[in-house]
């Protein structure tokens, strides 16, 4: 499952996961460390190898730059949720609003913050307008080596789970 930030890759992929009764593993989760450090390639990939198993799975993520082709060179289908920016957007926004006002922990120790959501370079929210273009033509040159299906409404995406 790939998409970029706020297209829904997580709930969907929980989704899929308990209709199909397989694992579902967030690659976000195994990537950020406390404080937000982010994992090397080499502390990531030993990490995915070991959670992916010999079992089925559904996996969410977008970290093929970080992993190589361990996770599509075994997938049976990726789902790529292409969904346009007035969608995502506002999903970023809404959820980030939701964690700094509670404080959810998210991915071990990390909390999101007013500061580092509206004040700063590194923002979620700066990164999910300026990556949504890019992504998108990278993910269609790496795709065209697997079977995927790229879903590009909540209507197709909803379908799809159906």
């Amino acid at each position: 499952m790939i998409g970029t930030t706020g297209s829904g890759k997580t709930t969907f992929a929980r989704s899929l996961a308990q209709k199909l009764g397989v694992r579902h593993i967030e690659l976000d989760a195994l990537f950020w460390q406390p404080a937000w450090v982010m994992s090397s390639p080499e502390e990531l990939r030993p990490k995915v190898e070991a959670a992916l198993g010999d079992e089925g799975w559904v996996v969410d993520g977008n970290y093929s730059t970080r992993l190589g082709s361990l996770v599509l060179g075994q997938a049976d289908q990726v789902v790529w949720l292409d969904l346009p920016l007035w969608t995502t957007f506002p999903r970023v926004l809404r959820r980030t609003l939701r964690r700094v006002r509670t404080r959810e922990v998210i991915w071990g120790t990390n909390r999101e913050s007013f500061r580092s959501a509206f004040l700063s370079r590194d923002s979620i929210l700066l990164y999910s307008l300026r990556a949504h273009r890019r992504f998108r033509r990278s993910r269609e040159q790496l795709l065209a080596g697997y079977p995927h299906v790229r879903l590009r409404s909540t209507r197709e995406v909803e379908r799809y789970l159906a």
